[in-house]
């Protein structure tokens, strides 16, 4: 509450023109500043060191940042919501749907089902609570141009919604290269301030960086800016309590000799700001499997799902 009684005109060192500098770069609230760095302060609002520093212990103190018991922190976990996928098998293995307040990434070969997931995804969203939605809306970002409204208007019908809303209902946005993609990121902030928007869709997180930073004399550079990418993420994901879905390419490892040589692009970066990793790959006649290979609270364990024309089941139509 004290996040609407109080704003950032009142911290020390912020004056109208400081203010309109930070809420211009979106910095619009004590909760952003609080969780700001220095260095993203002295560049967006153009202060020292110091006041930028000031400024963040000052937000944190009017917010009372600081620890939670594990009872508070149990009852906050009461507001997250889960997002049926269309399949009981694929529900059951994510603990009843893809969570929001946490990043899910699903990575496998191509074909093996990632964008059919995403657009699941962001018809189911749209349902009622009671259908196994949240009654809102989707944030695209597509890396790839995979994303087809067509894709969108069948399964759609099948989950009885209005074609047309459902389409209204989902922002779309291409990114043409790694820094076009973080903008948009930080951009579609200004749509989940409204409150209207439960799902953010990456599709796919790392083509533009695969494609960028190639050579070993680039990965650092890739990896920072990939760190930085999945933080702004992960921020997102927690403050407006939205389900951010990424999907991730893969590459095989050479030095398997046994087992599945198939390994996530991004590396430990991609791997540990993920809340959620699904592993999915191709199974026998036209199924696919998804593998759940890590999470905080939930078991490993995999299931089998089929992607037909109207969307994504347990059997095969």
């Amino acid at each position: 509450m004290k996040d609407k009684e109080l704003g950032i005109s009142d911290l020390p060192g912020v004056g109208p023109s400081t203010a309109e500098k930070l809420e211009a770069a979106g910095i619009d609230t004590l909760l952003a500043v609080a969780v700001s760095s220095i260095g993203i302060l002295t560049n967006e609002a153009g202060v020292s060191d110091s006041v930028a520093r000031k400024m963040i212990q000052a937000a944190r103190d009017m917010l009372d940042m600081g620890f939670d018991t594990a009872d508070e922190i149990l009852k906050k976990r009461q507001d997250v919501n889960k997002i049926k996928t269309g399949s009981l098998g694929f529900d059951e293995v994510m603990g009843g749907g893809f969570e929001t307040g946490a990043i899910t990434e699903c990575y496998g070969e191509f074909g093996s089902g990632k964008t059919q997931i995403g657009h699941q995804l962001a018809v189911n969203v749209q349902l009622p609570k009671e259908q196994g939605g949240l009654g809102g809306k989707v944030i695209y970002i597509d890396t790839e141009n995979t994303f087809r409204p067509e894709r969108i208007i069948q399964m759609a019908q099948k989950v009885g919604l209005d074609v047309e809303q459902a389409l209204k209902s989902i922002k779309v946005a291409r990114a043409y290269n790694s820094d076009h993609q973080m903008l948009l990121c930080e951009k579609a902030e200004d749509l989940l301030k409204t409150g209207e928007y439960n799902l953010m869709i990456v599709d796919s997180l790392t083509a533009h960086f695969r494609a960028e930073f190639i050579g070993r004399g680039t990965l650092s550079e890739r990896q920072q800016k990939l760190n930085k990418h999945m933080h702004t993420l992960l921020k997102l994901a927690d403050m407006y309590n939205c389900c951010v879905m990424v999907t991730n390419q893969v590459m095989s490892k050479p030095n398997v000799m046994f087992g599945d040589p198939t390994q996530a692009i991004g590396g430990h970066i991609v791997g540990h700001s993920s809340t959620f990793r699904i592993y999915l790959r191709k199974g026998k006649k036209g199924s696919r499997v998804a593998k759940l290979v890590d999470s905080p609270n939930l078991p490993e364990n995999e299931c089998m799902f089929f992607v037909n024309m109207s969307g994504i089941d347990d059997k095969e139509e």
